[in-house]
């Protein structure tokens, strides 16, 4: 059989195993907990203690230098550039230069379907945003799209690229979106983790049906690659 035409062949049998049932269980139920989230605070009606608390921490430590980075991270994870650029971007990366077409497919399922259910929580849950806002916004404040997209896209290369400072990256870049979006009044703090287990929670779910195939095709493209 041609293993080009069919990575998983080339993939390890624990991988292989792998697609069958934990990550469809453990991606449910990070998406499980984003929502039960998401039902407390509306049952509540009001932010939580720790919104709150959170809020006014970050608003009292305000200066023009947290501004201008939190405004950059801001551009980097919404609108057009975190909706369009960088998945075509990524995902031309990993179809030119990694020699991933699967890795590719992964990623793009991965960046649609949260976008999806990020705007489907919004209005569904309709929580007001905080007060005190420094940037333009849309409608609903949970969950944070821009922690999704950050989350998710940082999980499915921590999966696709199993390296010790892939990860380190991917979390620091998460974090830092998280902490972004509530200095910037954007979100309360409970949205950004809402919006963690939103993204991680999808990537890791849709990574069951193509685990082998992504397994298999990451050591022919280790094989196919010059420096071996």
């Amino acid at each position: 059989m041609n293993t080009g035409k069919h990575p998983e062949v080339a993939a390890q049998p624990r991988t292989k195993r792998l697609s069958h049932w934990w990550p469809v269980v453990s991606g449910l139920l990070a998406l499980g907990l984003a929502v039960g989230l998401g039902v407390l605070i509306v049952r509540r009606g009001m932010p939580l203690s720790i919104d709150t608390e959170w809020s006014d921490e970050l608003g009292e430590n305000r200066a023009p230098v947290w501004d201008s980075l939190a405004l950059i991270m801001d551009t980097l994870g919404g609108g057009v550039i975190a909706t369009f650029v960088l998945p075509a971007v990524v995902a031309a990366a990993l179809v030119l230069v990694a020699k991933r077409p699967w890795a590719a497919g992964y990623y793009l399922a991965v960046s649609i379907v949260t976008g999806g259910l990020v705007q489907l929580l919004k209005h569904l849950f309709g929580r007001a945003r905080p007060d005190n806002i420094l940037t333009n916004l849309d409608f609903g404040s949970f969950p944070s799209g821009h922690v999704a997209n950050a989350a998710a896209t940082a999980a499915v290369l921590a999966i696709l690229f199993p390296r010790v400072w892939v990860w380190v990256a991917a979390a620091l870049y998460t974090v830092l979106m998280m902490m972004s979006r509530t200095y910037l009044g954007a979100h309360w703090l409970t949205d950004t983790v809402g919006a963690l287990f939103l993204g991680v929670g999808v990537a890791v779910a849709l990574w069951a049906p193509v685990a082998a195939k992504l397994d298999g095709e990451h050591k022919l493209a280790r094989k196919h690659s010059p420096k071996q």
